[in-house]
């Protein structure tokens, strides 16, 4: 059942998000059975919900100019991998190879994380929370996935 509302969910917001540029109204509603709906006009439930979406198109040149940075940046990585120094033991070498799997598996739990969290936060000294704004988020995501790049190789 959860899994039936991820994919729906998934859908509703490709097909929102696929629409022209400008802001969208988008209702959301749960029937008796549980089932989440999106429609463009109201329905009159009394679960529904206003949502207020906003869409931007696509800036094809900074895609263009981070595909190019990942590329360069997986070349450098496989090309640092390949150079071990020579001095290195073939145990040496494993614990490195173990060292860098884990960091890439902690940056991909981190980069999951990001990806299921309605907002991001940092936690204050004092455990106050201080949440991202766009612009952060996006920065805190970028260091993430060049984090993988780095550790991960892909």
């Amino acid at each position: 059942m959860k899994h039936h509302r991820l994919l729906l969910t998934i859908a509703a917001i490709t097909i929102i998000t696929s629409g022209g540029a400008g802001s969208s109204e988008i209702y959301k509603s749960i029937d008796a059975e549980g089932n989440v709906h999106y429609q463009d006009r109201p329905t009159g439930a009394q679960s529904e919900q206003r949502l207020d979406l906003d869409s931007r198109p696509t800036n094809n040149a900074a895609v263009q100019t981070q595909t190019r940075a990942r590329l360069k940046a997986e070349a450098a990585a496989k090309q640092v991998a390949s150079e071990a120094p020579p001095a290195m033991t073939k145990q040496e070498l494993r614990a490195e190879k173990e060292k860098r799997q884990q960091q890439c598996q902690t940056y991909r739990n981190q980069l999951d994380q990001f990806l299921r969290s309605r907002r991001l936060y940092r936690e204050g000294d004092d455990g106050d929370r201080t949440y991202l704004d766009e612009t952060e988020t996006l920065a805190a995501r970028e260091r993430v996935e060049g984090q993988i790049r780095e550790f991960c190789g892909a």
